[in-house]
């Protein structure tokens, strides 16, 4: 090819109207060359797999056992202090003596479960060396170092027959209840902090479902082990934590969208159904006949307990099967993008009239 075929055509073996085009005229070629209507694609939808042999995102490498017991006992501990202050203060000294060591026994073992899962002590001691205000893992670290001893301190005062310590453990059975609430909740802030999409869709509602969640374990709790005479704050708080929990993880699911379809199936499903079922159970016959039958709240109360614990599992395994389907992750995100894309930008909106 000579040189005038070359500056005339601009690069060799370019041929006139054949140019490449770039920008926003090779999207309208492309638009004017689309496939038309009832046309078959010649390439397949794609289907989601692995991204180059590797998941887009690593599963959770948390134990169930650990970490979902980790997330009940922290609710049920949590719970049982405002339980436990509310019978101090109202003069039931059986009912606010359970919930007293019900508190310090489920945070010692929840506690139990985090270090288990960490492998060793100091891997939770060394959480403790910085406080991070953004974090929720450093947040709920500083939280469970302060509300451990006030549960153990209220414990041991409520075990006391001659009453030496009442001023010590008042003021530790108030502190742990102002911190309770916190330590009910802020495992579902943690669990919605990551990337896991039936966690992190969630992040609105959970903190909600738990606070429900931990009312009806510590509830449970009260009416197997107190004097059913003692009850009534715990049959109440059975009640208002069944709303809670139940119409939370309803709500939940119903904006979640695509992310809510796991808590429908498999192991999750089961759990979350059985979760449902006891909880409204539990809290039926607690607030009709707790009151009045040792044996009714009994029953009622080991259903509370139990339904209160299947939803914890339940959620762990959904967010795990979320996490493992790459679908959960990249449809959601293809979604947002194509609302962003229909929206008008702030520069570009039509003036107004």
């Amino acid at each position: 090819m000579s040189g005038s075929d070359v500056t005339r055509n601009g690069v060799e073996g370019a041929r006139p109207g054949r140019e490449a085009l770039t920008g926003a005229h090779a999207g309208r070629r492309r638009r004017r060359r689309g496939r038309g209507r009832g046309e078959r694609a010649m390439v397949p939808d794609a289907e989601f797999s692995l991204y180059y042999g590797r998941p887009i995102l690593n599963k959770p490498t948390w134990k169930p056992l650990d970490i979902a017991g980790y997330l009940y006992l922290g609710g049920l501990a949590g719970a049982s202090s405002l339980l436990a202050a509310g019978a101090h203060a109202t003069a039931r000294p059986a009912l606010a003596r359970t919930a007293k060591i019900g508190a310090a026994g489920a945070v010692s073992l929840s506690l139990a479960a985090l270090v288990h899962d960490l492998g060793r002590p100091a891997r939770f001691l060394n959480m403790l060396r910085v406080f991070k205000p953004t974090s929720p893992m450093s947040v709920g670290s500083w939280l469970l170092a302060g509300y451990a001893p006030l549960t153990v301190a209220a414990a041991a005062a409520a075990a006391d027959v001659a009453g030496r310590y009442r001023l010590v453990g008042a003021a530790a059975t108030v502190s742990a209840a102002v911190l309770g609430p916190a330590v009910a909740t802020y495992t579902a802030v943690l669990v919605s902090d990551t990337a896991v999409p039936s966690w992190h869709e969630g992040h609105r509602e959970l903190p909600y479902v738990f606070a429900g969640s931990g009312a009806t374990a510590a509830a449970g709790l009260a009416l197997v082990c107190a004097p059913a005479g003692q009850t009534g704050p715990a049959r109440r708080m059975a009640v208002l934590g069944a709303l809670l929990e139940l119409g939370s993880f309803r709500l939940m699911k119903r904006r979640m969208g695509l992310a809510a379809e796991p808590f429908e199936n498999g192991r999750a499903h089961t759990l979350l159904r059985a979760a449902e079922t006891l909880t409204s159970v539990g809290a039926v016959l607690g607030a009709g006949l707790g009151g009045r039958n040792r044996t009714v709240a009994a029953i009622a109360g080991a259903a509370l307990l139990t339904g209160s614990a299947a939803l914890r599992f339940g959620v762990f395994h959904a967010g795990v099967a979320s996490a493992e389907d790459p679908k959960y992750t990249v449809l959601p995100q293809r979604e947002r993008l194509a609302a962003e894309a229909r929206s008008p930008e702030p520069g570009n909106a039509p003036p107004a009239s």
